[in-house]
C-alpha cells in the first residue's frame, strides 16, 4: 500500500509528528483538518526533522496539501536565512534550493528565487509573506533592489 493509498488515523503527537505521518497525512488531508492542529502548528514542524519531508511534499504537484507544505519551506527557509542559523540548516536550506532550481515547477522555482534574495538581503524579510503564507497565497519574485 502506498501513502497515497493509505489511511491515516491522526498524528501520534500533532506537535512533533513524524516523517510518516506527516507524508502520510499530505496525501488525505481532510483525514485531519489543520483547523484542528495545534495553535502555530506551521511554525512548529517547520525544522530540521521533518525540513526533508516538507520539501519533498513542496515539490510534488500531485500532494493534496502542497500549499500548505511550501508555506511551510517559507517558514523554513526565513529561519535557515538568519545570520545566526545554524550551519547545518544553512547547508540543508542550500540544497533544497539547489534541487528547486534544477527540477522544480515554477512555484519551487520561484521558492528558490525568493530563498536566494533573502540569503542576499536579509533586511528584505517580510514577516506577513514569508511567516504567514504570503508569498504562497500571492506567489511573486522578490527583486534584489527592492527599498526597504
Amino acid at each position: 500500500m502506498s501513502v497515497r493509498e493509505a489511511t491515516f488515523l491522526g498524528f501520534g503527537n500533532p506537535v512533533d509528528p513524524r516523517p510518516d505521518e506527516l507524508q502520510t497525512w499530505a496525501y488525505n488531508p481532510e483525514s485531519v483538518p489543520l483547523s484542528s492542529m495545534p495553535k502555530d502548528w506551521d511554525l512548529l514542524i517547520s525544522g530540521d526533522v521533518l525540513g526533508p519531508t516538507l520539501f519533498e511534499l513542496a515539490m510534488d504537484r500531485q500532494c493534496p496539501a502542497r500549499r500548505f507544505a511550501q508555506h511551510c519551506m517559507y517558514i523554513y527557509a526565513a529561519d535557515g536565512a538568519r545570520q545566526n542559523a545554524s550551519g547545518q540548516r544553512k547547508r540543508r536550506l542550500k540544497k533544497f534550493i539547489e534541487r528547486a532550481e534544477e527540477v522544480g515547477d515554477e512555484p519551487m522555482q520561484i521558492w528558490a528565487h525568493n530563498c536566494r534574495v533573502l540569503m542576499t538581503r536579509p533586511e528584505l524579510f517580510d514577516h506577513h509573506d514569508w511567516m504567514e503564507g504570503g508569498l504562497v497565497r500571492y506567489p511573486r519574485r522578490l527583486g534584489l533592489f527592492n527599498r526597504r
